[in-house]
């Protein structure tokens, strides 16, 4: 009965994986990127995800969008990671139904922004890490989590002002929710970059 389960727990765990097939990638649009790890295989068909990049993306891509490339929320939050078009115009990004279409321009766009706001957000990652506020453990995915959600500044605030002041957004997530679910990521392969492009 126990290996039941755990064979159920890991085919769940396997409908979230990403698993890419080089043969397919021009046809799918989707496009390894050389510095990121992706799941390693237990077997031909299971994957399991490390708490490194990947693993990152998409729980998050999971909580913002249930992992779905062509979504717009009510609020018109974009894609996979639910961009605004104010994030999307600061990478020369204009043509929304182009974006929706286009894996790997979401997926290159999200990495560009992590670069962003870890670059905004250094001084803060460097001061805060390893603290609690409100009992929450600081991290950097947590922090950067929490810069998806709200914008760097809005984390910035939260950070310095040890907690007091509160963001959440309109469907109720708040800085320190994402704080606490997406804490204790390996993002360390993700350059801190001001410029960063898409």
């Amino acid at each position: 009965m126990k290996n039941k389960i755990l064979l159920f727990s890991v085919v769940l765990l396997c409908i979230n994986a990403t698993s890419i097939d080089n043969r397919n990638s021009s046809e799918s649009g989707m496009h390894v990127f050389n510095n990121l790890n992706f799941p390693k295989s237990i077997s031909n068909t299971i994957f399991y995800l490390e708490r490194d990049f990947v693993a990152f993306k998409e729980a998050l891509a999971f909580k913002e969008s249930q992992g779905k490339y062509e979504i717009v929320n009510t609020l018109g939050y974009l894609g996979k990671y639910q961009f605004g078009k104010t994030t999307l115009a600061r990478f020369d990004i204009y043509d929304t139904q182009h974006f929706l279409k286009t894996p790997i321009l979401q997926e290159k766009a999200f990495v560009a922004l992590c670069k962003v706001n870890k670059w905004i957000l250094r001084k803060d990652i460097l001061r805060s890490e390893g603290k609690k506020i409100n009992g929450i453990l600081i991290t950097e995915s947590g922090i950067l989590a929490a810069a998806h959600l709200s914008g760097a500044g809005n984390v910035k605030k939260f950070l310095r002002s040890n907690g007091s002041q509160h963001f959440s957004d309109a469907y109720g997530s708040s800085i320190a929710s994402y704080l606490k679910k997406f804490a204790n990521y390996d993002l360390s392969n993700i350059v801190a970059e001001r410029l960063a492009k898409v």
